[in-house]
């Protein structure tokens, strides 16, 4: 490995967050701080103080992760260009969100894709690229952190590659079956029990632990994080709620139903279904 000099790094502004709305830097802020690294945290990527000070690092290359997209005056400085790591096999599932999407689809593989940054979102010359397979009842937060790892790597292959020029610079082919993740909206999130077991499933172990799935209980919003699937006709029409009233709560669906273990409803804090059932009664139906 090729060692390297890391003359900034460019990360989100602080935020105020927790009740008492402290303001919290981000933990690649952090980070870098602690390393005694120079940390730059612009509100506007076009704004002439920012790229004076950009241009002054002098970068040989950028590397960019889940961060905004960039204007072309940013990506294109350094001589040897920008590159991003995405959470997909490029070109399939471009766009803000490709592990819950992913995991949403029923897909059984997805990886990593390092590329050099171009105008059009994701659409960038390849570096590399590395296969993942989705676990049956893996949730998007854990294969997140998986993919969290296994991306680092990738990114310090391709920087080293870079660093000695010799490196692949492959176009994304043109498909037109292309499946795509944009950003996900609070309607993406909400439960249609209409579809089978399995599709209600992905859905729910998509959006876990975030944005989501969500459902209504008696005009409330209820939000489900871990669950089952249970196969078999119920009898029951789906969206048909079912329990004992004490240890168990499920909802019909086309062929079957899906048992919930953690769910959250609108002003109350994540528990088990056990917990909820506790203190909520189900109204029959």
């Amino acid at each position: 490995r090729h060692n390297y000099d890391i003359v900034g790094v460019i990360t989100a502004t602080d935020k105020p967050s927790g009740r008492g709305l402290k303001m919290r830097s981000s933990p690649v802020k952090n980070y870098a701080v602690d390393k005694g690294l120079k940390v730059l945290q612009p509100k506007n990527l076009k704004a002439p103080e920012f790229l004076e000070a950009l241009k002054s690092l002098r970068a040989d290359l950028q590397v960019v992760v889940a961060f905004r997209m960039l204007p072309q005056v940013v990506w294109d400085m350094p001589p040897l260009g920008s590159i991003n790591l995405h959470a997909s096999l490029l070109p399939q599932y471009r766009g803000a969100a490709p592990i819950n999407w992913a995991i949403m689809n029923g897909e059984t593989q997805t990886g990593l894709t390092t590329f050099f940054i171009r105008q059009e979102i994701d659409t960038g010359q390849m570096i590399y690229r590395e296969a993942v397979s989705i676990g049956e009842d893996e949730t998007a937060g854990e294969l997140h952190d998986r993919l969290m790892v296994k991306g680092a790597e990738l990114v310090l292959k391709t920087v080293d590659a870079i660093a000695s020029n010799n490196y692949p610079q492959v176009d994304q082919p043109a498909t037109e079956a292309l499946k795509k993740a944009p950003k996900l909206f609070k309607e993406d999130c909400r439960i249609d029990w209409s579809k089978t077991t399995r599709e209600v499933y992905n859905h729910i172990r998509g959006l876990s632990p975030f944005p989501g799935a969500w459902t209504n209980l008696e005009g409330k919003q209820l939000k489900i994080f871990r669950a089952g699937p249970e196969q078999g006709r119920t009898g029951m029409e789906a969206g048909r709620w079912i329990t004992d009233q004490r240890s168990w709560l499920k909802v019909a669906t086309a062929d079957g139903a899906i048992l919930i273990h953690e769910l959250q409803l609108e002003g109350k804090r994540k528990m088990t279904t056990e917990e909820f059932l506790r203190g909520y009664t189900v109204p029959a139906g």
